[in-house]
């Protein structure tokens, strides 16, 4: 019977490290600032996932203690947090975010661009339509942001410097 349920010491220690491991990454995330949660770049989702596997995994491992799981949670903050302010150099923010590509040009579907960005063209459909596009004519450009989102500038739209340069490094790409 006892290892169907347990016994009742080993569950609240379970409970207890699972408590603890939360409210640690509660606090690293804090000091992380929003992004973390707010802005998802693939460097964050990693971040995300290491901290869940931690926070999941360690309370039910007997042989890992709270110290131990909170020196692996710590450790992944910090490296995120790392990460974060190295992306201030072009070198380092090269690799980790994905640069914005130009999807759609004057109504037509770039697709190579489409292909790089792991979009199928229902994708792109889907992204157009939950901003509001319903004629591919109406699109002047369309970029696909580093988080996955999509920017649209219609015909007869200003393109200001935002724009402009993702659309002149398409066209020299």
């Amino acid at each position: 019977m006892v290892e169907l349920v347990g016994g009742a010491g080993s569950i609240g220690w379970v409970a207890l490290k699972a408590v603890l491991l939360y409210v640690t990454a509660v606090a690293g995330f804090r000091v992380a600032r929003r992004r973390t949660i707010a802005e998802m770049s693939p460097y964050d989702f990693v971040a995300a996932i290491a901290v869940g596997a931690i926070i999941g995994r360690v309370p039910n491992a007997d042989t890992t203690s709270y110290l131990a799981g909170a020196a692996t949670l710590v450790t992944i903050l910090v490296a995120h947090a790392v990460v974060t302010r190295l992306r201030r150099h072009r070198a380092v923010r090269d690799v980790v975010d994905p640069a914005p590509r130009l999807l759609v040009a004057d109504g037509t579907v770039l697709d190579r661009p489409l292909r790089a960005s792991g979009l199928t063209r229902s994708d792109l459909d889907e992204l157009l339509r939950l901003r509001g596009v319903t004629d591919l004519r109406d699109v002047r450009y369309a970029i696909y942001e580093a988080r996955g989102r999509i920017t649209v500038v219609r015909r007869g739209e200003e393109i200001g410097e935002l724009v402009r340069h993702v659309v002149d490094d398409e066209a020299v790409g």
